[in-house]
C-alpha cells in the first residue's frame, strides 16, 4: 500500500481572461512538457515549465508550479519541490493536491513530524472529507496512518485507518496495516466487525505475518503468502539465471536481507556466516539494511567474502548485480515481511533460491525452490501447504551463535522483580499474543502462589490493555512486571532472573526461544500444525525436553503450573537444559554448519 504516492492532475483548458498581458498558453505548457517527458527528457521538462513560471501570469499558474512540484520530486530535488509547492498553496490556498504532496515532500526529506502536521491540518480544517475531494480525503488518512504507525503512535495510526475504512471499506490495504495494529496494541479480538467489511473480507485484508499470529492453519498462512505475492510481485519478469548453472571450483552462496544489523535474523545467523567451510564455499552478502554502526553488522559484514550494498539499487537493477556475480544458491533471509523486496526474487537472479528464518511460513513465491526446515518443524503431511519444497536438516533447522555477548547477570532486585516466587516470563513481541494466551497466563500466575509474570514493554496501548485484562480477571496487576527495551547483551542476561519462559502461541517465539535456551532457561511452548507454530517445540525436541512441548492449552496450563510447584522438576529441566547445550545438535554449530552446507550442495544445480 503505497500511501505517500504524490498526487498528478491534469487540468481542463481555461477560459480566456481578457485584460491580462499575452503571455503563453498554460494549456500548451503543459503539452510541451508532456512530450519532452515521453521522451524521457525530465531535465527538458523542467526547464519548460521554469520559463514559463518566470513570465506567465494565469489563471493556472497554481497548476504549472504543482506539475513542476512532482518533476522536482522525481528528480530528489526536494527543496525546490517544498518551495514550487508552497507557492502553488500560496496562489490557491484550497489546492488540497498541494497540500498532500508538500507533505509528502515533507516526509521524504525526512521530516515526518511536519507532515504529520500538514495531513492533519487537512483534516482539521476540513480541507478535504469523506464527500469533499474524497480520494484525497482517503489518501490523507492513510498517509497519517502509514507514518503515524512508524512512529509507534499506534493508537492514533489505527484510528486514521479505521476512519478510512469506515468512509471506504473496500480498502484491503488498509485492513492489513489495521489488524496489525490492533494486534501491537493487544487489541484483542483483533478482528472485530467495521460496517460494511465481513470476517471472510477481514481475513483475506489480513497480511501473512498478521496470519501467524491469527490461525495455526498452514492453508489459512499460504492462502494469505499467496494472496500478497499476487498483489504485490510482478511474476512476468524474464529469468535472469541459467537453468543449468554455473560451473565453479567452490559453489557460490548469496544471502539477500535488509536485516544485517543489530536485528534477530542476524543475532542467529552471524556464526553461520563465519563458520561456512570456504573450501566448499564462497559467501556473498546482499543487503539493503540500515548502516546502525552496532558491532553485530561490523562482524556480520566482516564474515562475507564478498559484501554487496543493493539499498539505492531498484529491484532489477539489484536482480542484475545478483545475476553478474554467478550466485549458485541464493538465500532470501526476509521472506515476505516487514521491507522485503520479493521482486528481486521474481527475477530468478540465481538457478537455485530458498528462503531461511525470516519469514516463519509459506511465502507463496514462485521463485523460492526450497525452505530449510527440520522434520518437526514441518511434518511431512503438512508439507503440502508449503508452495517450497522442504529442505531437510538432519537435526534441527535454526542456526545460533555461540560467540552471542552476555552482559553482567542481574539481581531480581535490579530486574524489578520480587526476591520470592517464581517467575514466568515471554519476551515476545506484544503482537504475537493473544487474548487466549493471555488469560491462559493470568490463570496459571492465579494458580502459583507469589507468581509473576514478566512481559517486554513493547507499547503503552498493549501494556494498558493487558493490565486493563488482568484487572478484570481478578489478578492483582502487580503481578504483571514490564521490562523495557535494553541492549542484547543485558537482554541475554535477563534470562537468569527468570523460571520459566511461556511461550506464545499459534505464533511461538523464535529467537527468544532460542536465547532462553541457550541462557539456561526452559520453555514450555503449546504446538500447532503450522511453521510459526512449531519452532520453540523444534528446539525442546532436539534438547530432548519433549515433556516442555504441549498439544492442548489444557495441558499447557497443568505444565506450567506443575513446573512451578514442583522445585524437583524445576530443577531437573534445568539441569538436562544445562546439559543439552553443551552436548545436543541444537547448540553445535559446526555440526549445523556442515549440515547447511551439505544440503546446499545437494539442491545446487552445474551444467
Amino acid at each position: 500500500m503505497n500511501m505517500s504516492e504524490a498526487l498528478a492532475i491534469r487540468p481542463q483548458p481555461a477560459a480566456a481572461v481578457t485584460g491580462m498581458p499575452p503571455v503563453p498558453d498554460a494549456m500548451q505548457v503543459i503539452a510541451q512538457a508532456d512530450q519532452a517527458l515521453a521522451r524521457g527528457d525530465a531535465a527538458a521538462a523542467t526547464s519548460i515549465y521554469e520559463a514559463w513560471l518566470g513570465v506567465a501570469h494565469s489563471p493556472l499558474r497554481h497548476v504549472v508550479l504543482f506539475n513542476l512540484g512532482i518533476l522536482l520530486t522525481q528528480q530528489n530535488r526536494l527543496a525546490d519541490a517544498e518551495a514550487r509547492y508552497r507557492e502553488a498553496i500560496t496562489t490557491r490556498p484550497d489546492f488540497a493536491q498541494a497540500w498532500f504532496n508538500l507533505a509528502s515532500t515533507i516526509e521524504r526529506a525526512g521530516r515526518r513530524e511536519h507532515a504529520v502536521i500538514i495531513w492533519q491540518s487537512m483534516l482539521d480544517q476540513p480541507l478535504v472529507t469523506a464527500a469533499h475531494q474524497p480520494e484525497i480525503y482517503l489518501m490523507t488518512l492513510n498517509a497519517l496512518g502509514r507514518v503515524l504507525e512508524e512512529m509507534r503512535e499506534f493508537e492514533r495510526a489505527e484510528a486514521m485507518l479505521l476512519r478510512s475504512l469506515q468512509a471506504d471499506p473496500a480498502q484491503p490495504g488498509v485492513i492489513q496495516h489495521w489488524v496489525h495494529l490492533r494486534q501491537k496494541q493487544c487489541k484483542w479480538p483483533a478482528l472485530v466487525d467495521i460496517p460494511g467489511i465481513s470476517r471472510g473480507e477481514m481475513l483475506k485484508g489480513t497480511s501473512p505475518l498478521a496470519m501467524l499470529s491469527v490461525s495455526d492453519d498452514p492453508g489459512m498462512q499460504l492462502a494469505a503468502a499467496v494472496r500478497f505475492v499476487n498483489e504485490k510481485v510482478d511474476l512476468r519478469v524474464p529469468r535472469l539465471a541459467p537453468v543449468r548453472g554455473y560451473q565453479h571450483p567452490r559453489l557460490r552462496i548469496g544471502f539477500l536481507s535488509s536485516d544485517f544489523c543489530l536485528h534477530a535474523v542476524s543475532l542467529l545467523t552471524v556464526q553461520l556466516f563465519e563458520l561456512l567451510d570456504r573450501q566448499r564455499f564462497e559467501v556473498y552478502g546482499f543487503c539493503w539494511s540500515r548502516e546502525d554502526g552496532t558491532a553485530l553488522r561490523k562482524r556480520v559484514l566482516g564474515a562475507f567474502d564478498h559484501y554487496v550494498r543493493i539499498a539505492d539499487m531498484d529491484d532489477a537493477t539489484a536482480a542484475r548485480t545478483i545475476r553478474e556475480h554467478e550466485i549458485d544458491v541464493l538465500v532470501d533471509l526476509q521472506g515476505i515481511t516487514s521491507g522485503a523486496r520479493p521482486n528481486i526474487i521474481a527475477h530468478r537472479p540465481a538457478p537455485v533460491q530458498m528462503t531461511y528464518l525470516g519469514f516463519p511460513g509459506p511465502t507463496g513465491h514462485p521463485g523460492i525452490d526450497y525452505v530449510v526446515a527440520d522434520r518437526f518443524l514441518i511434518p511431512d503431511i503438512e508439507a503440502p501447504y508449503y508452495t517450497e519444497k522442504p529442505l531437510y536438516l538432519p537435526h534441527i533447522f535454526q542456526c545460533s551463535d555461540r560467540l552471542r555477548p552476555v552482559g553482567a547477570l542481574p539481581t531480581r532486585a535490579e530486574c524489578g522483580l520480587p526476591g520470592k516466587g517464581f517467575v514466568f516470563c515471554c519476551f515476545n513481541n506484544n503482537h504475537k499474543f493473544t487474548g487466549d494466551m493471555f488469560d491462559a497466563w493470568l490463570r496459571i500466575v492465579k494458580a502459583v502462589p507469589d507468581s509473576v509474570m514478566w512481559l517486554l514493554a513493547d507499547n503503552p496501548w498493549a501494556q494498558q490493555q493487558m493490565t486493563a485484562r488482568a484487572r478484570s480477571a481478578g489478578v492483582d496487576t502487580d503481578r504483571l512486571i514490564f521490562a523495557p527495551r535494553v541492549a542484547p547483551d543485558m537482554y541475554l542476561a535477563r534470562y537468569t532472573a527468570a523460571d520459566l519462559f511461556l511461550d506464545a502461541y499459534p505464533f511461538n517465539a523464535g529467537t527468544t526461544a532460542n536465547d532462553a535456551l541457550w541462557m539456561g532457561l526452559p520453555v514450555l511452548t503449546r504446538l500447532g500444525r503450522a511453521f510459526a507454530s512449531r519452532m520453540a517445540g523444534s528446539l525442546l525436541n532436539g534438547l530432548g525436553l519433549h515433556e516442555l512441548i504441549t498439544d492442548s492449552l489444557a495441558d499447557y496450563e497443568a505444565m506450567a503450573v506443575r513446573v512451578a510447584t514442583d522445585p524437583a522438576l524445576h530443577a531437573d529441566l534445568k539441569q538436562r537444559l544445562a546439559h543439552g547445550r553443551d552436548h545436543s545438535p541444537v547448540f553445535d554449530m559446526p555440526g549445523f554448519v556442515k549440515d547447511f552446507g551439505d544440503a546446499v550442495e545437494r539442491i545446487a544445480v552445474r551444467p
